[in-house]
């Protein structure tokens, strides 16, 4: 089992990511938060999670190692694959999830791709407190405080809303209506991840 790789950032897409390793690629899949942390050419570490079927061997990558266990943990879920797993950390921190399970917010929870009213009190049911307490405030989760900076950095999030399914046109507006709150036009590198989640909750919310 391959608990984490450091190496060079080789390549990196919309949902994954090359880590060179002693010469060595390991294609590795991960949220749109976790790669817009990746630069190619810098060194990098990413928790890990293997998962090993018939036909295949899939790593897929997180921020840190309690991003892996919440992954591994909503999969013990009847119904819950590592793609849906990997869809409920694109659009929601470990914490936030912890939350949404405790408080049994099914809107939260419906909100990720692919997961409807009955996949989420299937969710809460099942979970229970396997995930344990949220560790932070939850301040991360608000509206994020964008820092001035070069306007492609939206364009990025555009792009990872795309990724995950989202139409481009409505993917432009849940951003432009992110950063008109946060009031500015750019989003700063680092707040790249609190942003895109942003997004995804108004586009949940806009929801059928």
């Amino acid at each position: 089992m391959i608990a984490s790789l450091t190496g060079t950032v080789a390549h990196v897409t919309l949902d994954r990511v090359v880590v060179d390793v002693g010469g060595v690629g390991y294609l590795v899949h991960a949220t749109p938060a976790t790669l817009a942390g990746l630069r190619v050419g810098e060194t990098a570490g990413v928790a890990t999670s293997m998962v090993v079927r018939e036909d295949s061997m899939t790593l897929y990558g997180f921020a840190d190692p309690d991003e892996r266990d919440v992954f591994e943990a909503v999969q013990t879920v009847s119904g819950v694959g590592p793609r849906l797993a990997l869809a409920m950390l694109a659009v929601h921190t470990p914490d936030a999830l912890r939350r949404a399970v405790a408080g049994e917010d099914l809107a939260a929870l419906t909100r990720v791709p692919g997961i409807g009213r009955k996949g989420a009190q299937r969710i809460v049911l099942e979970l229970g407190d396997r995930l344990g307490p949220p560790s932070g405030t939850g301040v991360a989760e608000a509206t994020p405080s964008v820092a001035a900076a070069s306007a492609d950095h939206s364009e990025r999030v555009v792009e990872a809303l795309a990724g995950l399914g989202w139409p481009a046109k409505q993917a432009d507006d849940a951003v432009a209506k992110v950063l008109a709150e946060a009031g500015t036009d750019a989003v700063a590198a680092d707040e790249v991840a609190t942003t895109l989640r942003a997004a995804l909750r108004v586009l949940g919310g806009h929801r059928g």
